[in-house]
């Protein structure tokens, strides 16, 4: 977003790109302090995901754009707020206004791209509220959040355990009786489809998605970053939007 926001006055330089890497315990290297020290805007996520990011920008002039924050999403959320419709509008909004405050002479090109940006957001939405046509109402379980903002603009209902939901919110390792009840809304058919973040992958949420293979319930994977395959923010989530209608 931050590169399609600013087109060729910005250049950007993403601290985490490594679909393998755990954006929540990164610990940033003496390269990323430097690279985030050097920056004129700084864009973190918040809502407690990235707060290494927010300690190394508190020490920097640079111009703080945090996501969570410009969308009214407190720290303790759902951090996972780049699948959020909603969200992605306010910052768009935030981070394009930085850019012309911070770069006055090429404020009509940051509205211009500003504008671009808009209609892709809109060309998705499209695809969101045709997909909902199929997934409107289904009830889903998941591994871990990552998916939670996605799977509500697309209308579906959360159906995963509260006992196990509380235990990833909290790093923990879910109870037997908690990993139990995720199986069997599998099993019973209460549940449509299986959403696994493939970056939080373990013992337990194997053995979940084996429950959803051995009785046919579809599978959903899906990353914290951006796979190296799509150019955009827009073109991987109408992928992962396609995904959710065809399960």
């Amino acid at each position: 977003m931050a590169q399609s926001l600013g087109g060729s006055h910005v250049e950007v330089t993403n601290i985490l790109s490594n679909t393998s890497v755990e954006a929540h315990d990164y610990e940033p290297t003496t390269a990323d302090v430097s690279a985030i020290s050097a920056a004129d805007i700084i864009v973190v996520n918040g809502a407690g995901y990235d707060s290494w990011a927010q300690q190394a920008a508190e020490s920097t002039k640079a111009t703080v754009v945090n996501a969570a924050q410009v969308a009214g999403i407190k720290d303790g959320s759902n951090p996972h707020i780049w699948f959020s419709a909603a969200v992605r509008k306010a910052f768009a909004k935030a981070l394009s206004d930085a850019y012309a405050q911070k770069d006055p002479q090429h404020s009509a090109e940051y509205s211009k791209n500003f504008e671009q940006w808009e209609s892709a957001e809109q060309d998705l939405q499209s695809q969101i509220d045709t997909a909902k046509s199929t997934t409107e109402g289904k009830t889903y379980v998941a591994t871990e959040s990552v998916g939670w903002y996605l799977a509500d603009d697309l209308g579906m209902k959360d159906g995963t355990d509260s006992g196990y939901a509380q235990a990833m919110s909290n790093e923990s390792e879910p109870s037997a009786s908690d990993i139990l009840a995720m199986q069997n809304t599998l099993s019973s058919g209460d549940a449509a489809l299986l959403i696994v973040n493939s970056q939080e992958s373990n013992s337990v949420s194997e053995r979940i998605a084996a429950t959803a293979k051995e009785h046919n319930i579809p599978i959903v994977e899906l990353s914290e970053q951006m796979p190296q395959q799509y150019s955009d923010l827009h073109e991987w989530i109408g992928a992962l939007v396609k995904a959710f209608a065809a399960a």
